[in-house]
């Protein structure tokens, strides 16, 4: 008697959560159409061919897209004060297909399933070179995604993270380069080839080193910019009004190369604040602690 009273009680408990919880439409449909996004690049990147190459194209813009929604989700729902769990987790089960799944299925495809032998080496070294690198793509492309998915969950359960190499206080700063920029990598750079995918295997060799650079940014604890801090309800200057205007246009006008430009730098920030915040310490080393300070007295 007991037993099913206790079990009653629980299962009430967990319907009032519920409906306490219930989904709010307007943050989920923008992560809907984020899953949307995803599915169709899966789909596009399974077509593509190296005569039908456009099809990669189209997936690296599905990808991009996107990573807009998904920006937008969560603006909206802090803007509207429509946070939910359960828009945090559909959000991160959206990331995974979409910013882990798709890019990485993307960068097998595109960057080594056609590599052709090269003729201006020896046979042995040719073959030797081209099944090395495309059983390294394998491994670099599953890698991109464990590290995207890995990503995910640490961030879903860190309080308040904080970067090994501080910045500025007051500035919002992730904690390791995250899953959207990951894949707005992969799919700038296909974008920026027009999706014509590699066909020699040296070539392939950059893009191995691209993918491996990406997952351990992931993986990493260096600080990216969060662009949290910028708050589009208060009065902004207007050079940044003038400054996203000129970014917008670039975009519409200048897809490939501005999109690549700004996958790259958002990537290599994270490094180079990394080398940055070494140095500094190198000249301006931390005082010593008490303990190392009555060590040596």
């Amino acid at each position: 008697m007991d037993s099913r009273f206790l079990q009653r009680r629980t299962e009430d408990r967990a319907s009032r959560r519920l409906r306490k919880g219930g989904i709010y439409i307007l943050p989920s449909l923008f992560t809907v159409a984020n899953i949307a996004a995803g599915y169709y690049a899966i789909l596009q990147t399974i077509h593509g061919g190296q005569q039908e190459f456009w099809h990669f194209d189209n997936a690296a813009k599905a990808i991009g897209f996107a990573v807009l929604f998904d920006g937008l989700d969560g603006r909206i729902a802090r803007l509207t004060h429509t946070e939910s769990a359960f828009g945090r987790e559909l959000d991160s089960l959206a990331d995974v297909i979409t910013f882990g799944v798709a890019p990485a299925l993307l960068a097998w495809m595109w960057g080594f399933h056609f590599i052709s032998p090269s003729m201006d080496l020896p046979e042995i070294a040719t073959k030797f070179g081209q099944f090395g690198v495309v059983q390294l793509g394998v491994i670099a492309s599953f890698l991109f995604l464990v590290a995207g998915a890995s990503r995910l969950a640490r961030f879903n359960i860190a309080i308040n993270p904080q970067p090994s190499n501080p910045g500025r206080p007051g500035k919002k700063y992730f904690v390791g380069m995250p899953i959207p920029a990951g894949a707005g990598v992969i799919a700038a750079i296909v974008h920026f080839t027009g999706g014509s995918p590699l066909l020699w295997w040296v070539a392939a060799l950059t893009w191995l080193v691209a993918l491996f650079l990406a997952a351990s940014l992931m993986i990493s604890k260096w600080r990216f910019y969060s662009f949290k801090d910028i708050d589009f309800r208060t009065r902004q200057p207007f050079q940044v009004i003038a400054l996203l205007a000129l970014v917008f246009a670039g975009i519409w006008f200048f897809s490939r190369p501005v999109l690549f430009l700004i996958a790259v730098t958002y990537m290599f920030s994270g490094i180079f604040w990394r080398l940055q915040w070494i140095f500094r310490r190198k000249r301006n080393p931390p005082p010593p602690s008490y303990s190392e300070a009555s060590q040596t007295s």
